[in-house]
């Protein structure tokens, strides 16, 4: 089983690197100002809990078969990119611009809580970063690593939702701002959208 100490240190890192600038809490704070508060944390619980997959995923050793294949590697980071360029071309000829007092419909928010576990799922770099991250807090001599595994994971996706929802606050309350602003957030959808295109070419780029 985890120590306290053991979970003490896995949660001040994760903490650390759940704030670090990155392809998810951009998507996060996209949504949280050009939809709302709502939307923001939809996704932020997309992202959250798309983390429990990356765990199963590290466990059954799944995502170390997929890290070692250079196509599969390939393939399914193209797939995840081509996901967020889809999602972000839909944003970007949508004929709204910023929804009212930035409140998400509930149905928009179930569409885009469903996209954030998928286009997490889809990005091979967070399986990587699970099977280089995780192992460094798993200690064998306390046997049970799987289960050592799944605890972490789950207190990775705790923090995550956390983290990520201060985060779609903040930026919920942005977009207020922003739609009472004149003029502010006649375009604020499609930059959103072009963001998320940006986002879904930076994990298609080859690593240099």
């Amino acid at each position: 089983m985890v120590s306290l100490t053991q979970l003490a240190l896995f949660s001040v890192a994760s903490t650390l690197l759940i704030f670090t600038p990155g392809p998810d809490i951009i998507y996060v704070m996209t949504r949280g100002v050009a939809q709302g508060r709502k939307a923001g944390l939809a996704a932020a619980a997309g992202f959250a809990l798309g983390n429990f997959a990356h765990t199963f995923f590290a466990i059954v050793g799944l995502s170390a078969l997929i890290t070692s294949s250079a196509t599969a590697f390939a393939c399914v980071r193209y797939a995840g990119a081509a996901y967020l360029m889809y999602i972000g071309y839909k944003m970007l000829r949508s004929k709204a611009s910023i929804v009212p007092e930035g409140a998400a419909g509930e149905l928009a928010c179930r569409v885009i809580f469903r996209q954030s576990i998928l286009a997490n799922i889809m990005n091979p770099k967070v399986a990587l970063f699970f099977l280089a991250f995780f192992p460094q807090f798993v200690e064998r001599s306390r046997g049970g690593v799987p289960m050592q595994m799944l605890v972490l994971g789950s207190t990775f996706v705790v923090l995550t939702m956390l983290g990520f929802g201060l985060v779609a606050l903040l930026s919920g309350e942005i977009g207020r701002w922003l739609n009472r602003s004149a003029g502010a957030g006649n375009r604020i959808g499609q930059v959103a959208g072009c963001i998320l295109m940006a986002l879904g070419l930076r994990l298609a780029w080859p690593e240099a």
